[in-house]
């Protein structure tokens, strides 16, 4: 039996709780893979479940983290042994079975993934499941028929985790990109990462007509609500749009006019649960095309402990681009 220590969500009449504990590996919850946890990392959901912002969380005590990757240290599947090196991104961890905000983890190996040779623990983390996402957008928007002669492609919540990843994926991948944001001061940084032009997301964030002016080729968009329905109404005919997430909220107030009149796809993109092949591909794309230099311009490290108050900081907007968990320190 060893102790580890891992931040832990409880909840009693006084309501939530959050703090980090020193548990025991018999604490942890059924599994055939038990891993050494080097990295996790901050994601939206993290954030959601460790404020409370959200119900997230299905059961009590967890412990939150819906990324991981470390080394097997123990394991009955058939496809892992002691000393591979592995990641988990999603599959319901840190909302219905433990996750990656720890230093121990028991696992189902169906799960896990390699973690891909080209990068470190530290790398796999720092892109995450939000930069999983991302590549899983771009492969969507291509699979859907859009290529960079088509026109610039729309990135939503461009200074987020999935955006600022999907913004130097299309780079990568020869399209002209446009980011969308609320942070004016960010510029330089987008810029970096590839964008070409930069869009007030004011422009986007209010009701607007079913059919506007036809502008994008495609759009990635972690955004929702309205500024999912205004990026679908300026989609040019034939583009496509992956949506994957729900900053400004989960409605959609749109109309069908441009699927029925323009022929726009609205691609749905899910990460939690998408099959193994589907993942392994969108990791192949981010070893290929993610430059680490741009990996290391996205991403910053935070402790175990300071992850409690960078979930709130990401809550609050003030977050740009990735946060790393080291949860050995």
């Amino acid at each position: 039996m060893q102790k580890f220590s891992a931040v832990v969500i409880e909840k009693g009449e006084a309501g939530q709780s959050v703090s980090v504990q020193n548990l025991e590996t018999s604490d942890l919850p059924a599994g055939d893979v038990e891993i050494e946890v080097d990295y996790s990392s901050l994601n939206f959901k993290d954030a959601l479940a460790i404020t409370g912002s959200s119900p997230v969380v299905r059961a009590f005590p967890m412990v939150p983290g819906i990324d991981l990757a470390g080394t097997v240290v123990e394991s009955s599947h058939a496809e892992w042994r002691t000393g591979d090196r592995v990641l988990l991104n999603g599959w319901g961890v840190g909302e219905k079975h433990w996750g990656g905000f720890a230093q121990r983890a028991r696992l189902d190996g169906d799960w896990l993934i390699p973690v891909p040779a080209g990068f470190t623990s530290r790398q796999a983390m720092a892109i995450g499941t939000a930069g999983y996402t991302a590549a899983l957008c771009v492969d969507a928007l291509l699979d859907g028929g859009v290529t960079p002669d088509q026109g610039e492609v729309l990135v939503t919540g461009a200074t987020g985790g999935v955006g600022s990843v999907a913004i130097a994926l299309l780079t990568k991948a020869g399209f002209s990109v446009a980011a969308s944001t609320g942070k004016t001061s960010e510029s330089a940084y987008l810029e970096q990462l590839g964008a070409t032009t930069i869009v007030d997301r004011a422009e986007l964030a209010d009701k607007g007509k079913p059919l506007q002016k036809e502008r994008w080729a495609g759009v990635v968009d972690s955004v929702g609500s309205h500024t999912l329905a205004n990026a679908c109404a300026q989609t040019r005919y034939g583009g496509a749009v992956a949506a994957c997430g729900l900053a400004q909220g989960m409605d959609f107030p749109a109309s069908v006019a441009p699927f029925i009149l323009r022929g726009v796809s609205l691609l749905g993109v899910d990460s939690v649960m998408a099959p193994k092949p589907r993942r392994i591909t969108a990791w192949d794309r981010l070893v290929r095309d993610l430059d680490t230099d741009a990996l290391e311009s996205i991403a910053r490290e935070v402790s175990l402990r300071e992850s409690i108050a960078a979930a709130r900081e990401l809550m609050d907007g003030t977050v740009r681009g990735r946060i790393v968990v080291d949860v050995n320190r």
